[in-house]
């Protein structure tokens, strides 16, 4: 399917007027070869009454929506292409109490669980790591001061930041909620983000002094862990956004257990920073909803569980 998305809001209200025009752009997205069965692959079938594809071979009745983020809906796709349009268009996140006003929404605990769902579509199933020069450093959010690894650390979560160097700007970052700042946790964690033989730069902290020897180029450009000079900016200054961001948007309110989703709208907006179609940005977002799998409310609710015993380097090939 070639990229077809609408450019402005009159476009938008006048594409998707109707329920049967949503079903037939999803369906698009979902199969952008051609219906295939989900059971046996065969490439042929008929749409039935309630918006099913009914399989020509095994009559299998394949619904659009099963395996995605909409699964098991009960509110119409157009109230969700309305969401997914408000929420690509906030240059700055979008709250709970935000898209239950704009969609009319009855509840409140419905407008965060659907927030919630579009924060993990906004990651891309498959996703490439990153390559090339990469600064790595971790940084503390949450919580009522600032600090960095043990000082002014209580009640804050720990994320690790991977900033790829594009020139003198800052390319495309993964960003990872760890558990601790262990050598073993910070290896995999970088590992997950980053392709080997990359160079990527630190500081002098000892929990990065592993990844020479699992096929990075590893640079210490600081000898200590004590701030001073900047000589990660690229890594400090995301660092210095995402607090803004959280603290901004979001006044500051994340849980720790729910910080993972935040991440991942923040990642999100910021590697598409130079986009400036707003269609494209709800195209990409709605291509990677069909693409990410159901996430039930009751557990969206207790946040993701951090991992506990880290799995060796190499294990994963995406992040």
């Amino acid at each position: 399917m070639e990229e077809d998305y609408p450019c402005d809001q009159l476009e938008f209200d006048e594409r998707f007027a109707t329920e049967a025009a949503c079903q037939d752009y999803l369906e698009r997205l979902r199969w952008p070869e051609g219906f295939a069965c989900p059971r046996c692959g065969h490439r042929s079938g008929w749409k039935t009454k309630r918006q099913q594809r009914l399989c020509a071979a095994c009559l299998y009745a394949a619904s659009m929506t099963a395996g995605t983020i909409f699964q098991d809906t009960h509110k119409p796709l157009r109230l969700w292409f309305r969401a997914i349009w408000y929420v690509t268009g906030q240059k700055y996140g979008a709250s709970a109490l935000g898209l239950q006003r704009i969609l009319g929404l009855g509840s409140y605990v419905t407008a965060w669980s659907w927030l919630h769902k579009l924060r993990r579509a906004m990651v891309r199933p498959g996703r490439d790591r990153l390559s090339g020069t990469i600064e790595v450093d971790e940084v503390y959010v949450g919580g009522e001061r600032s600090g960095k690894r043990g000082r002014g650390a209580e009640g804050k979560a720990l994320v690790l930041i991977a900033a790829q160097a594009d020139g003198a700007k800052i390319g495309r970052i993964r960003l990872r909620r760890v558990p601790n700042a262990s050598s073993p946790t910070l290896t995999e964690a970088v590992g997950q983000g980053v392709e080997l033989g990359s160079q990527v730069l630190t500081d002098g902290w000892s929990g990065y002094a592993q990844l020479a020897t699992q096929g990075y180029r590893h640079e210490i450009v600081r000898p200590t862990a004590i701030v001073g000079e900047n000589l990660l900016p690229r890594a400090n200054r995301v660092a210095s956004l995402l607090q803004r961001w959280l603290l901004g948007t979001h006044q500051g309110a994340v849980r720790a257990a729910h910080l993972d989703y935040y991440l991942d709208e923040f990642t999100f907006r910021f590697n598409r920073r130079t986009s400036r179609s707003r269609g494209k940005l709800f195209y990409r977002l709605l291509q990677q909803a069909v693409q990410v799998e159901p996430s039930p409310y009751k557990n969206m609710v207790g946040g993701r569980p951090l991992l506990a015993s880290p799995q060796p380097v190499g294990s994963t090939g995406v992040n």
